[in-house]
């Protein structure tokens, strides 16, 4: 009776190793047979010819992109503001099977016509201007950064006529900026005179305002150069166009956080390409002249973190 027992308990200890070896060697195949998560693919569509002007917003982007699992493939343009190229591009990248689009458009109602022409529904997250219905856009508020640029320049006003410079008419969130400001300046007394380019030669105007960080750097690259200078009042948070506010060649500056507008524009996209809902606040500026650089609140707005 006691070997009976005895045997019987051996068997099952015996049965029990042998399961064990055959989980142990089951179990990590089965691991190893499940197929990774799929990353989700993101196409990022900038308005320039390069990425430079947008580095910071970009090092915004691969950071929330990283965090997040998602692929970033960035494209630009043959020439800077060419919306036939741009809208080609998208309807390429949507085609081709991008789960979401981060657009700097150079023509909102381009891209919206070009979007409304396709199958089925890809999410777009905008920089700067909004795309129809089918966007959230990281930017701050464009009508009141207009009006703020403005009158920053009215307390420095001491007559003549400013020139506003309208880089890219057809962005409406530039358009939007430059609007606000013409009617904050006309309605303080102050002439205004639109122009589509900065004259080939000497800027005669005494005062210009630029609405773009592409526009502004140009007119401080010209403004730098010239024997008598303008008073030149911008957007921006480049390196370059925060040393022209260094040296005195920006007058004043509206200025936002673009690696964090770069950052939620990819989390945004990310969030709709899974069905979540939800949208972005303006992003919040300041109006920055040269001696606001190095106060602590400027810090980060100038020169984020990005490790």
């Amino acid at each position: 009776m006691k070997t009976r027992k005895n045997d019987l308990i051996q068997g099952i200890i015996l049965v029990v190793l042998a399961l064990s070896v055959l989980l142990s060697l089951l179990i990590p195949q089965l691991f190893r047979s499940e197929a990774p998560p799929q990353r989700l693919s993101l196409s990022v569509l900038l308005r320039d010819e390069d990425s430079a002007g947008w580095s910071t917003a970009r090092q915004g982007m691969e950071q929330a992109a990283d965090e997040l699992g998602a692929e970033l493939r960035f494209l630009t343009l043959a020439s800077s503001g060419n919306s036939a190229e741009q809208a080609e591009s998208l309807r390429r990248e949507v085609e081709e099977g991008a789960d979401a689009l981060v657009v700097v458009p150079a023509d909102p109602l381009s891209l919206t016509q070009t979007l409304d022409q396709l199958p089925g529904h890809c999410p777009m997250v905008s920089l700067e201007s909004p795309v129809g219905s089918f966007s959230g856009v990281a930017a701050p508020d464009n009508d009141l950064l207009g009006r703020q640029l403005a009158q920053a320049l009215f307390l420095d006003w001491d007559g003549g006529a400013v020139l506003l410079w309208d880089s890219s008419p057809a962005s409406t969130g530039v358009s939007a900026r430059l609007m606000a400001a013409r009617e904050t300046l006309e309605g303080l007394g102050v002439p205004t005179e639109t122009v589509s380019a900065l004259p080939e030669e000497n800027v005669s105007h005494r005062w210009v305002m630029a609405f773009e960080p592409s526009a502004t750097r140009q007119a401080a690259d010209r403004n730098s150069r010239q024997e008598l200078p303008f008073s030149l009042y911008g957007v921006g948070t480049s390196t370059a166009i925060i040393i022209h506010l260094e040296k005195g060649v920006i007058s004043a500056l509206a200025a936002w956080n673009d690696y964090a507008a770069g950052y939620l524009a990819v989390r945004q996209a990310v969030s709709a390409a899974q069905g979540e809902k939800g949208g972005l606040e303006p992003l919040p500026f300041s109006i920055l002249r040269g001696e606001d650089i190095y106060e602590p609140e400027n810090q980060k707005l100038l020169f984020p973190v990005t490790s």
